[in-house]
């Protein structure tokens, strides 16, 4: 069993020395690279052979969640139709240890013809593919971390690593922020945080429990009870927000008071209620409701007329807690 663990050991070691080492090879070439992708009139291709192949489709995956436009282009596939997808003006980033895959050399005039401009992120400066790339990148690896050195372990990971780097400089240098990850992440966590409004949580129209500030509590109380909210709005004559009566009011008052019968709604509200706008975003009203210890918000309008409630147990429900 040990020699099981030391040699998962010494796998992480090895990729972690081969990640490690491609900081010093992050210099004026790959400055050109993100300039270059940045500049592209004609998107973004990555193209590899085998576990290459399957890093290079990770990486436009990475590239197109963070602002950059990018497909994956099979080599073996180039000559049968999906040439169509490389565009004049365009970038193809080629991933291969060797650089000398076979798919790859037939691939590269083929996408001169084009007009595109090639990026090589190869393990051998001297291969076939690193003399015809326009820039090169630098991912080789001192050893793989299979016993034999044949599959690719440390070079994929390195690989990876290169182009988690160019992804994140590009963002950066696109400015790209959270609320533009969002919209391509509409059904993620992040997405409901950032793109999530309140409008679209509240309880609205019919279904907003709403009394007068002058009907009698009992009134009140059934209008709580029936809308299953655990509080009411208390309005004026002008449908103006006067207040709110909740659950914990009626507990209050109850302590206070033996006989509540013949008491108005307004002598039962609290006054001045936290509300929020419905075109704000749902995870402001949850922290809102954190900050103050209370399960719901009245949503008002410009002319303080309610519109909504949004509850707690809702925002908690959309996944909106952090």
């Amino acid at each position: 069993m040990k020699s099981i663990i030391d040699r998962g050991k010494e796998v992480i070691r090895i990729e972690a020395n081969a990640v490690a080492n491609l900081e010093k090879r992050i210099d004026e070439r790959f400055g050109a690279a993100v300039q270059l992708i940045c500049e592209s009139k004609g998107g973004v291709v990555l193209t590899g052979m085998g576990k290459s192949g399957i890093i290079a489709r990770k990486i436009g995956a990475t590239l197109n969640s963070t602002g950059t436009d990018a497909q994956f282009l099979h080599p073996a596939e180039a000559a049968h139709g999906d040439l169509g997808m490389v565009k004049p003006g365009g970038v193809l980033i080629c991933i291969s240890k060797s650089g000398d895959t076979e798919e790859i050399r037939e691939l590269i005039p083929l996408v001169r013809r084009i007009g595109v401009k090639i990026i090589a992120m190869v393990g051998n400066l001297q291969s076939h593919l690193a003399q015809q790339a326009d820039i090169v990148l630098d991912i080789s690896v001192e050893e793989e971390a299979c016993p034999h050195d044949l599959a690719p372990t440390a070079s994929t990971t390195a690989a990876l690593a290169m182009g988690d780097a160019l992804a994140v400089a590009l963002l950066d240098k696109r400015e790209f922020t959270r609320e533009d990850f969002a919209r391509f992440h509409p059904g993620g966590n992040l997405g409901k945080i950032l793109l999530l409004t309140v409008s679209e949580m509240m309880v609205q129209e019919s279904d907003i429990p709403s009394v007068r500030d002058d009907v009698p509590l009992s009134e009140a109380i059934y209008v709580m009870t029936s809308k299953r909210l655990g509080a009411t709005c208390v309005v004026n004559q002008a449908g103006v927000l006067e207040g709110i009566i909740t659950d914990g009011d009626l507990r209050r008052l109850l302590q206070r008071a033996q006989d509540i019968s013949n008491l108005k709604a307004s002598e039962a509200m609290t006054k001045n209620p936290k509300t929020i706008s419905p075109d704000l975003l749902a995870v402001d009203a949850l922290r809102e409701m954190e900050a103050y210890k209370i399960t719901q918000l009245i949503v008002l309008d410009g002319d303080r007329k309610p519109v909504g409630i949004v509850h707690l147990h809702d925002l908690v429900k959309a996944g909106l807690s952090e």
